[in-house]
Parts: structure tokens; sequence; C-alpha cells
């Protein structure tokens, strides 16, 4: 077992195609994701990475050089995992604290038929960016504001491309995201480089996107007259409901300054989380009393636990509810998983045999960058997860990355800027079909609206193809 056979090109590839053809199954046959249960995603990577782990047997690999890759994937991501629980129990103790209610009510007071999908771009990348999620963000503000657009006569594909675009501005960009944690520790680069490194191409992108509204803007009919009802219904139950007051964004803004100031993630979650607890307990009494009557148990659930708000609005239930850190074990799970996947295709040699492969086509940076753009969207398309499709690619790519002097952030750029915001632009992805289902606008409707989302590849193709902003190692250790 001491000198292991090398693997084919063919044999590299049989364990991603297996994988690919069992989340297409599941994709077409079970709709629901029931065909294994709730995870179906979780357990299909499990069951590649045990015949991965028999096709390294078969070569000669050792169940030790296998189980040691695997525990040194795991490991790679202990932190990510750890600011992911962090993010969930933020998630859970703004909303019970009023600070994201907040950020939508005094959103809807910014609205102006005139500019208004330039201000549904502006205000969704505000409450994602201060989140760090395009789910709350759509379920939250996002379903107000198609709402608003349609009593003023607008096209719900053009809000909810607005929507769209701005909430994955922040889930791409926000130190608070999943993805924004994920793409880093995948690559093997800091959070704060990664985010840095990502506004080169981020911010240009969200400036077309801010143009293109305002030309749009400029260019239809508003109807001013609409029934704004529900509207009104919203910003009344959440006023009636919390305390709402500009105090509120201390919270958000301490975080944020903190972000600036380099302070590392896990203790800037955790003040925003502290801050958000006292704040309910000062502000929010209303709020405890509707959660847990006489109790205070509710503000420390909303840390750990799934709490929810009782409210007869339902179009505001998704932001009255709140997931806490158990919200997050899907994400984690699924994260954990597709590193065992990872590290025995690492242990079998496989990733090295697919990236050398690659590398021979891509004789360039911009090659390079294409194969992992084109990979991101392959597994988006195929494997209908936006995590998937920046772990799997992640791992591929890390190492030739690296031989090409090419330092990691690069990487997890073009990992975010392809794997992340194309997610939503598919109809059968995950992210795309829980936009259609709380937006209640077809992808279809909403693509070509969401520019920030198909625009963001193709920038980070750009800066490739010119040489813009692609940092070597070298440079990087300088």
């Amino acid at each position: 077992m001491n000198n292991p056979k090398e693997i084919s090109l063919t044999t590299s590839l049989f364990p991603i195609m297996l994988l690919i053809s069992m989340l297409t199954y599941n994709i077409l046959v079970f709709e629901n994701k029931e065909w294994l249960g709730e995870y179906t995603y979780q357990l299909i990577l499990l069951i590649t990475s045990a015949v991965v782990s028999l096709i390294g047997l078969a070569h000669k690999v050792s169940l030790k050089t296998i189980t040691t890759k695997i525990y040194l994937s795991i490991k790679s991501i202990a932190t990510p995992i750890i600011i992911l629980l962090l993010v969930g129990a933020l998630a859970g103790t703004w909303k019970v604290s009023g600070v994201i209610p907040a950020m939508v009510y005094y959103g809807l007071q910014l609205i102006d038929p005139s500019v208004f999908l330039p201000l549904s771009l502006i205000v969704s990348s505000i409450v994602s960016v201060s989140t760090g999620s395009s789910y709350t963000t759509s379920a939250t503000i996002g379903i107000a504001l198609v709402a608003v657009g349609t009593a003023f006569q607008i096209p719900a594909g053009m809000t909810a491309g607005a929507v769209i675009s701005g909430a994955y501005f922040g889930d791409k960009l926000s130190p608070l995201s999943d993805t924004t944690n994920l793409a880093p520790a995948m690559a093997g680069t800091d959070l704060y480089t990664h985010i840095k490194y990502m506004t080169y191409t981020t911010v240009p992108t969200i400036i077309i996107t801010l143009i293109v509204f305002l030309i749009i803007s400029f260019n239809i009919t508003t109807e001013t007259s609409g029934n704004l009802d529900s509207i009104t219904s919203l910003t009344d139950t959440i006023v009636n409901d919390f305390y709402i007051s500009p105090i509120l964004f201390a919270v958000p803004v301490s975080v944020i300054i903190l972000a600036a100031l380099k302070v590392k993630p896990v203790i800037a979650l955790s003040i925003g989380i502290s801050l958000a607890i006292i704040f309910t307990v000062i502000f929010q009494t209303n709020i405890i009393d509707l959660i847990s009557p006489g109790s205070y148990s509710s503000v420390f659930d909303s840390i750990f636990l799934n709490t929810e708000i009782p409210t007869d609005n339902e179009r505001i239930s998704d932001l009255y509810n709140s997931g806490g850190m158990i919200g997050m074990m899907w994400t984690i799970n699924l994260t954990i998983c597709a590193m065992i996947f990872g590290g025995a295709m690492d242990a079998i040699g496989a990733l090295t045999k697919i990236t050398n492969k690659l590398l021979s086509l891509a004789n360039s940076t911009f090659g390079l960058v294409a194969s992992t753009v084109v990979s991101c969207l392959g597994i988006n398309i195929a494997a209908s997860d936006q995590y998937l499709a920046i772990v799997i690619p992640g791992k591929m790519f890390k190492n030739a990355y690296e031989e090409y002097d090419l330092a990691p952030e690069n990487l997890s750029r073009t990992l975010e800027d392809s794997g992340t915001v194309t997610s939503a632009l598919i109809p059968w992805n995950t992210c795309g079909a829980y936009h259609y289902g709380v937006l209640g606008v077809s992808v279809a409707d909403y693509f070509i609206y969401a520019v920030f989302n198909w625009l963001s590849p193709i920038m980070t193709l750009i800066y490739a193809g010119i040489g813009i902003k692609i940092r070597s190692i070298t440079k990087s250790s300088n």
C-alpha cells in the first residue's frame, strides 16, 4: 500500500460525474429534495466520498492517507464554521432587537416613484451588507419593494432584478455573509484581504448596475396613485410591534466600524450579538412579551434557536422569524460533507490530475480564471447549489493558482464573482428557486434585470484578460 498507482483522468472525473448525476436526478425527479430526506445534498456528497475512497484503496492509497487528508480538509474550515454559527446568532438577535425591522421600516420611507428602481438597488444593498444575507434581504425588504413597484405600475421583473442585484452585492461583499467567509477559506486567504481584493471588481459592477437602473427609470412611466395599502400595512405592523428608532443602527454601524478596523470577524460578530442582546432588553420589551411573556429567555434563545414572533400579517412573517445558530446547521453540514469529498479527492490524486489537465489547457492567467468561472457556472447549473459552486472549484483550483504564482485572493474573488452571484440566475438552483418563491417573480422575468449578477463573472474575466489587479504570490509576500 506504500506505492499508490497513478490515477487516470477518466477515473478522476468519475466521482464528479457521479456527484453531478445524483444531484441532477434529485433535482429532476425529486424537486422537493426529499429523495434521501432533508439532507439529500449532504448524503449524496458522503456517498460519492465513499466511492472516492474505494477508488483510492483500489489504487493502493492507504486508508490512513485518505482519512488524514479528510481531517486536514475539515480542519481548514474550523474558523469559517465558527463564523457561520455567529452569523446565524447575529441574524436571530438582530431581528428580535429590531435592527433588521428598522432597516426595512426606514428603507420603505425612502421610496420615491421617479427613482424607485435605483433606490430599490441602494436599499437592498444596504440591508444585504448589514445582514450578509441575500435570503433575508429578499424575504424582507424585497417582498415590500416588489409590492411597491407593482403599485407604481413598474414590471415586477425590473424591481426583482434591482432587489436581487442589491441582495447579492452584500451576500458577496459583507463580512457577515457565509459565502464571503467560505470563499477565502477555500482559496487559502483571510477574510479582509478577500473583501478588499473583491472590491476591485465589485464596486465597478455595482456602479454600472446603478447607472443601468437610472437609465431605465428615466425611460419608464410610474403610477403614483396606485394602492399602497399593503406597504402601509407592513410599516404599521413593524412600528406597532417594535420600538423603531435610528439609535438601533448603532449596532450594525459598530460591526461595520470594527470590520473596517480589521478586527477579527469572530470578535466583531460577537460584539454585534452582545449589543443586539442589550438593545433587545432595553428597547424591545414588547417583543419579549410577545415571544415569552414574563421571561427574558427568548433573548438568549434567539442566539441558538429558531424564534417566531407572533404576527397576523403574513407578508411580514419571514421578517418575524429568526433562525439563530440552528438555522446555519444545514449550510455547515453541507460544507463539512463537501470538504470530506474534496479531501478524499485530494488524497487519491484526482484533484491534482484534473487541475494539471486544466493547467495544460489554460496556458495563461486568463485561461485559468476562465476555467474557474466555467467550473463555478457548471456546478451551479448541474449541482444546483451555490455552496458547492464555491467549495468544489475552490478545492480543485487552489493548487493550480499556486503553480501560476497567483495569490489566493485571485481565486477567492473569482469564486465569488462566478459562483455566489450566478446561483440566483438558474431557475432550478436552490437560490433561484428561493427568490422565485419569496418574490413571486420567475427567473426568466428578472434575469436580464439582475445586472449585477450576470455582469460580475464578465467583469472578473475582463480584469483577468487585461491583467488588472492580478496579484502574484511573490508580490503578496513582499
